[in-house]
């Protein structure tokens, strides 16, 4: 996988960048129906805010569930989580990020209004997150089911709000960029890696 010069350029001067079609549509499907069996199973749980003995639930800043992916639990998630790889190498490579491993996890807004608070995704403390990755679930999306991505560039005093439509791909520095969800009025899947720098 090679990023555009457009994406590195994106990703340098404004700090994100956006690609549709990352997987092309006949996987990007397959995928989604895996997440979605996922939900159906009911293996995923409410999202907290957070870390650590400070960790808590408050569906007023978060109203997403979760599950953490790892290879071998499925195979077209572990499909996206090789291609999240491939990714991060990407990066590393053209945006000399330096990044090393790397977390995936799956989200589910239920509708109903759940959201998610502007914050931003890199915690205070040593072992940081520098980038985020998020790919889109979501087939047949329309304006009026909501969910949108709100970004906050720093370059700029205007929001970028970014539809949450199916193999949408979009990534930012983690430590640069606020964010948030707004409310959901559907169903709202995705699937998003974090990746930190190289070392302990």
């Amino acid at each position: 996988m090679d990023l555009t010069d457009a994406e590195v350029e994106a990703l340098g001067s404004h700090g994100y960048f956006m690609r549709d079609a990352f997987l092309g549509e006949t996987r990007a499907l397959a995928v989604r129906d895996a997440a979605l069996a996922r939900v159906q199973a009911g293996t995923l749980r409410p999202a907290g805010i957070r870390r650590g003995a400070d960790h808590a639930l408050d569906t007023s800043v978060r109203g997403d569930h979760i599950e953490w992916v790892l290879p071998g639990a499925d195979a077209e998630l572990e499909a996206l989580w090789n291609h999240f790889r491939s990714l991060g190498e990407a990066v590393s490579a053209s945006a000399y990020l330096g990044l090393g491993r790397f977390d995936v996890q799956l989200a589910c807004y239920p509708g109903g209004g759940a959201h998610y608070a502007r914050h931003r995704d890199a915690f205070p403390g040593q072992s940081n997150r520098r980038l985020t990755a998020i790919w889109y679930a979501n087939a047949g999306w329309a304006p009026t089911d909501g969910g949108l991505l709100r970004l906050y560039p720093e370059d700029t005093s205007a929001p970028l709000d970014v539809a949450p439509v199916l193999d949408r791909l979009v990534v930012f520095l983690s430590e640069r960029l606020e964010h948030e969800v707004l409310p959901s009025h559907a169903r709202r899947l995705a699937l998003t890696a974090w990746f930190y720098g190289r070392g302990p």
